[in-house]
């Protein structure tokens, strides 16, 4: 069982070889690199959707120098320890997984812990889901929308969803009873010291509510640090990785092309939801 459903039936998806293939014979073929096409033709709504292949390399540069580390050491050891409660077989999908940064560090956590956990990531991103499945071949990789997960219902016991677009409804029903939502989002100092330089009149992040329907929330926990960037290449990277990017003026494009070297903070809210079945 690989955890991933039909597109096209709902059906649960076998490996056949190369392929996955449900009761009524649909057949998707894995890719030279792991990965499954997954995303309705319907759903894709463009000829390239998701983030395109320079804003994954982009993010993949960026965050292959470590600058994140903390937070994914702290995602991954939450994931272990929730994947552990489960006494049958315990599952875990990653929902906007991009280029894999978190999942490996959840497949590490994960191999160390001694857990025989089944690992899905999910993206809309082809060019995403290809390097990801590179990089953490003890996972299986799909193309597909997080709002309507090639995932079979009540499979996961954990679901991971990090700076992604959250689709609760969905994660509702892919988790198992007692399943555990894991979700990150940047806290109101996020970054601020990177907006104060680029834009005239910087403003702190939103944090909103911490409540989704259908989930108990379980608590927060603040992973914060100063992260010194020493080359425009590092900052210019990290800004494109924001939301920020899409609306920035042409006056503070170019103050952001000025800098060289900058100190900001790095400031995330990791939160935990059960889900209540």
């Amino acid at each position: 069982m690989t955890g991933f459903c039909c597109p096209v039936c709902g059906g649960a998806l076998e490996r056949e070889g190369r392929s996955l293939l449900c009761e009524k014979r649909h057949c998707f073929d894995l890719a030279r690199s792991g990965y499954v096409h997954l995303l309705p033709a319907h759903l894709a709504r463009s000829k390239e959707p998701g983030d395109n292949k320079q804003m994954v390399r982009t993010r993949t540069a960026f965050l292959d120098k470590g600058y994140y580390a903390p937070l994914r050491e702290k995602l991954a050891g939450k994931a272990a320890d929730f994947l552990a409660e489960d006494r049958g077989t315990p599952a875990l999908l990653d929902a906007g997984c991009g280029e894999g940064y978190y999942m490996a560090g959840i497949a590490e956590a994960v191999q160390s812990a001694g857990i025989e956990a089944r690992l899905l990531g999910v993206d809309l991103s082809k060019t995403a889901v290809d390097r990801a499945a590179r990089r953490v071949t003890s996972a299986l990789f799909g193309v597909g929308s997080i709002f309507r997960l090639p995932v079979q219902s009540d499979f996961c016991t954990v679901v991971t969803e990090v700076f992604a677009p959250c689709c609760p409804e969905e994660f509702y029903r892919v988790l198992k009873k007692n399943g555990v939502f894991l979700q990150v989002i940047p806290s109101e100092e996020h970054l601020f010291e990177l907006k104060q330089a680029v834009y005239a009149h910087p403003y702190k992040n939103e944090v909103k509510p911490y409540v989704q329907e259908g989930f108990r929330f379980l608590g927060g926990e603040r992973i914060e640090q100063k992260i010194r960037l020493e080359s425009g290449e590092d900052i210019r990277n990290l800004f494109r990785m924001t939301p920020y990017s899409y609306k920035t003026s042409v006056e503070d494009t170019a103050r952001l092309e000025s800098l060289e070297r900058l100190e900001t903070t790095a400031s995330f809210e990791l939160l935990a939801y059960r889900v209540e079945k």
